[in-house]
C-alpha cells in the first residue's frame, strides 16, 4: 500500500510514562518508557475512542510510527482509512514495552515486569488523562502475534477495562506454537556456551544477530514470561530438561495456563459484555497459529461468545494489511 500524499495527515505526539509497574523486571530494563500517540487531522483526541496498538515480538510500538518503506506506517493507514470514510477518527496509542529479552506478552511477570499493570494503571491513564480521549467503553486493544496474544488475553482477563479486542495470528495452542521450538532453543544454547547465561551473553554481543539464535531468545522471553524463576538467571527457567528435552510437567503446567485456549475455559464468559472481538490468522501461518486461532473461535461459539472470525490466504508475515479490516470494525463499534 502505497501512501498517499493528498490524504490530510493526523499529529503524532511522543510522551513519556515512568513506570514503577515494570520496577520489579529482573532485565534492567528502563522505567522510562515512550508513547507514540496519533491523533487525526482536525481533532485534537477529546472524546475520541482510543485503541492501543500492541506490537509483535523483537518490536516496540514506535516501529509502527516509523517511514516504511513502499507502504504505510499505521498513522498513516489511519489517515487513509478515515479520509475514505471507512473508519470514524479516533486517538491510536503505541506504546514501547520492548525489553532485554527481544518482546513483550503484555501480562505480568516476576521477571519481565508487570506490563499489564503497565497498560492498565498507568499508560492508558496517561493518555486519556492528556487527550481527553477513551474512558470506559471507548477503549480498544488490537494486536499482531505476541501482540494478538496480548489483546486476547487483556480482553479475558481485563473486560472491565477494554471495550474491544482485535487478536491477528495472536499466540494460541502453545503445544503447537512453542513445544516444537523447545529443541531448536536447546541446540542454540548449546552452540551459543551450554547455559542459559552464555547463551545470552554470547547473543547480546554478537557483532551481528543471527535468526536462529533470535528465535531461541523468544522462547527464552516467554519462559520469563510464563514461569519465571527468581533465582535463575534474569528469572528463566525452561519447562524441559536441557540435556534430554523431556517435558517437565509441573513447569509445563505454568505456561499452559497462559495459553489463551485455557483462559477461555475459565473466563471466556466474561468476554460476552465486549463491544466487539476480532480474530483472524493467516491459513497457511507457518507457526502453526491458525490451528489455536480455529479452537479459539469454535470455545468462543459454544460459550455464545459474539465475535468475527476470519482466515486469509497468507502467512504470519507482513500482514498489516489486516488491520484494514480489523481497525474500523473496533472503532465503529467503540464510537457508537
Amino acid at each position: 500500500m502505497r501512501r498517499n500524499n493528498d490524504i490530510p495527515a493526523g499529529t503524532v505526539t511522543s510522551i513519556t510514562v515512568t513506570s514503577r509497574a515494570i520496577a520489579n523486571n529482573m532485565l534492567g530494563d528502563s522505567l522510562e518508557r515512550r508513547v507514540d500517540v496519533y491523533v487525526p487531522a482536525g481533532h485534537d483526541g477529546k472524546d475520541l475512542p482510543l485503541l492501543v496498538d500492541l506490537v509483535g515480538f523483537t518490536a516496540g510500538g514506535p516501529k509502527h510510527t516509523n517511514w516504511q518503506n513502499f507502504g504505510e506506517n499505521v498513522p498513516e493507514r489511519a489517515d487513509r482509512l478515515i479520509a475514505d470514510g471507512k473508519m470514524a477518527p479516533c486517538v491510536i496509542a503505541f506504546p514501547d514495552c520492548f525489553t532485554r529479552l527481544g518482546g513483550n506478552q503484555y501480562i505480568n511477570s516476576s521477571a519481565m515486569g508487570n506490563w499489564a499493570d503497565f497498560l492498565i494503571e498507568e499508560c492508558v491513564p496517561a493518555i486519556e488523562q492528556q487527550f481527553g480521549c477513551g474512558g470506559d467503553g471507548k477503549r480498544g486493544v488490537f494486536g499482531k502475534s505476541s501482540g494478538g496474544y496480548g489483546s486476547m488475553v487483556h480482553a479475558l482477563l481485563y473486560p472491565d477495562f477494554w471495550a474491544a479486542a482485535a487478536c491477528h495470528a495472536g499466540d494460541m495452542g502453545f503445544e503447537l506454537g512453542y513445544a516444537p521450538d523447545f529443541p531448536h532453543t536447546l541446540r542454540r544454547i548449546a552452540k551459543g556456551g551450554g547455559t542459559i547465561e552464555r547463551f545470552i551473553e554470547s547473543f547480546e554481543n554478537a557483532v551481528k544477530l543471527s535468526g536462529d539464535d533470535l528465535h531461541a531468545l523468544m522462547i527464552l522471553a516467554m519462559a520469563a514470561t510464563y514461569d519465571p524463576d527468581p533465582d535463575s538467571y534474569l528469572g528463566i527457567r525452561l519447562p524441559v530438561t536441557m540435556d534430554t528435552c523431556e517435558i517437565i510437567p509441573e513447569r509445563w503446567a505454568q505456561w499452559k495456563r497462559w495459553d489463551p485456549l485455557e483462559l477461555a475455559d475459565t473466563h471466556g464468559e466474561g468476554l460476552k459484555p465486549l463491544k466487539a472481538l476480532y480474530i483472524d490468522c493467516g491459513d497457511v501461518d507457518q507457526y502453526n497459529l491458525v490451528y489455536g486461532a480455529r479452537r479459539m473461535t469454535r470455545k468462543l461459539a459454544a460459550l455464545g461468545v459474539e465475535h468475527v472470525y476470519e482466515e486469509f490466504p497468507d502467512n504470519h508475515s507482513s500482514v498489516d494489511y489486516r488491520m484494514d479490516v480489523s481497525l474500523p470494525y473496533l472503532v465503529e463499534a467503540l464510537s457508537a
